[in-house]
């Protein structure tokens, strides 16, 4: 399990260098998760690992933004979720890269959570209205967009 995190965190410090020198583009999804008035939001064990984030990741060659999302649903928490209504597409800009998230959200009952424990430290539901302080960008915007 440390060595999974490991490579992680290497993996994301070697993706930030290269994207600084060339500027990547990448493409990702974003998964607004919502249970109730609940979003679902994540800690990964890389990168900024104080931050909640929606789930989400990147789209592999050949694969659609909307299998991406249950794809990557899959992976880092263990369900199977295929129900997704997009909610469109945003551009964010950094020093290191370009990136266009695909967005979707869906709406659960009880959900049994399996994490990844390799690349989720944690997963908790947030009240719309009690989102943390320490939040990668958008998540307040999307969980708005889905009311």
């Amino acid at each position: 399990m440390a060595l999974r995190r490991l490579t992680y965190r290497v993996g994301y410090r070697c993706l930030r260098l290269v994207g600084a020198i060339f500027r990547l583009r990448m493409r990702g999804v974003k998964c607004v998760i919502l249970r109730g008035e609940e979003v679902l939001l994540v800690r990964h064990t890389y990168g900024d690992r104080r931050r909640w984030e929606l789930p989400g990741g990147a789209i592999k060659r050949g694969e659609s933004p909307r299998r991406a999302a249950a794809r990557e649903v899959r992976e880092e928490l263990g369900v199977a979720i295929e129900d997704w209504r997009e909610l469109g597409d945003v551009v964010v800009r950094s020093s290191v890269r370009n990136e266009r998230l695909s967005c979707f959200t869906t709406r659960v009952g009880k959900l049994e959570l399996e994490l990844d424990p390799g690349e989720i430290a944690e997963a908790r539901w947030f009240a719309r209205s009690e989102l943390p302080a320490r939040r990668g960008a958008g998540v307040k915007r999307f969980a708005s967009l889905t009311s």
